[in-house]
């Protein structure tokens, strides 16, 4: 027993000091993407990367206290806010958020929604499936008469602020009651933890909706709603949709690429579409953590991009990608 202990702590010993390479926290709503990456980088590269996903609220604080080498946000922060923080902050991946329901029957998209209809739900104008506003986009859905159950973050989340964000767009009543953040006070409902949180509480709850990324919805096979977009369409959730929504927004690194894409314009463009962004001290005490953080973002940008694809999430267009990477040599000296 003593030799297997004494083994045990020799091989825990070895896989720590490899542990920890690149440190960083934050949102659950890139924890697909970035595990796969970390996976990815360490078969290529033998640097691990140890992210833990407590929410992009979290993140942030985590990076402002310098407790790790980066944060990742859903929630990009206001070139204001970095100056005081003495963060930079720059874009990895674009992805999307879903509303997703437990209905007995009900395929994923074929609840059509709007934004108004998403925002009177969480407020509790409308507490029931066979309510006639939801009826009258789906004719041909014969709905039960069921309550619903509106179930929301608990933790700050950059998904959050999407969803919050925009229904504060669509819904004038949702903005003056509840309004847009990585956390609100929520007019109804349950809480749960992280995208992980939410998509159990849909999966376990018969009649509840609620919101996450993409991704999580296709894992583990929760039916998803279209949203009406801005130009009146219903398309499909995609990395199609989303990659139409960025691009219908201008980036610009003298703005630490601060922008918000719901209810983006166009025909093909998915209305709740969200940038994951990165944050990082500008001045690290030590120096050797913003080389090897930047090594992991350069790789990811570059060689990492078909994982994104892979995990539903758009990579950078490629001209972004240009303006990160000088964005970085003006920042980091």
């Amino acid at each position: 027993m003593g030799k297997h202990i004494a083994a045990l702590a020799l091989f825990f010993a070895a896989v720590s000091a490899f542990a920890g390479d690149v440190t960083g926290a934050g949102s659950t709503f890139v924890f697909p993407l970035m595990s796969k990456w970390a996976a990815t980088y360490y078969a290529r590269t033998g640097r691990q990367v140890d992210y833990q996903p407590v929410g992009s609220g979290n993140g942030i604080r985590q990076i402002k206290a310098a407790n790790v080498m980066f944060g990742a946000t859903d929630m990009p922060l206001k070139p204001e806010e970095l100056e005081r923080a003495g963060l930079a902050q720059f874009p990895i991946a674009i992805g999307g958020v879903v509303p997703v329901i437990n209905l007995q029957g009900i395929a994923p998209g074929r609840i059509r929604m709007t934004g108004a209809l998403l925002a009177d739900i969480y407020l509790g104008k409308i507490d029931n499936w066979n309510d006639p506003a939801i009826s009258a986009l789906n004719p041909d859905i014969p709905f039960p008469d069921l309550k619903i159950t509106v179930v929301h973050r608990s933790d700050g989340s950059g998904t959050t602020f999407n969803w919050t964000n925009y229904l504060s767009t669509v819904s004038p009543e949702w903005k003056t009651a509840a309004g847009a953040g990585t956390s609100v006070h929520w007019p109804r409902g349950p809480g749960a933890s992280g995208n992980e949180g939410i998509s159990l509480y849909i999966r376990n709850l018969r009649g509840a909706i609620g919101y996450v990324e993409l991704t999580y919805a296709l894992q583990r096979k929760l039916p998803y709603a279209l949203v009406q977009n801005r130009d009146g369409l219903y398309v499909q959730p995609s990395r199609e949709s989303f990659s139409a929504a960025a691009t219908a927004v201008q980036w610009s690194a003298r703005s630490d690429f601060y922008q918000i894409q719901t209810n983006a314009p166009g025909p093909n463009a998915w209305p709740i579409t969200g940038t994951v962004f990165v944050l990082m001290q500008r001045s690290a005490a030590n120096p050797s953590n913003t080389k090897d953080a930047l090594a992991f973002f350069r790789w990811a940008l570059a060689e990492g991009q078909a994982d994104a694809s892979t995990e539903h999430y758009v990579a950078l267009p490629q001209e972004l990608v240009k303006q990160v990477v000088s964005y970085w040599a003006d920042t980091f000296k």
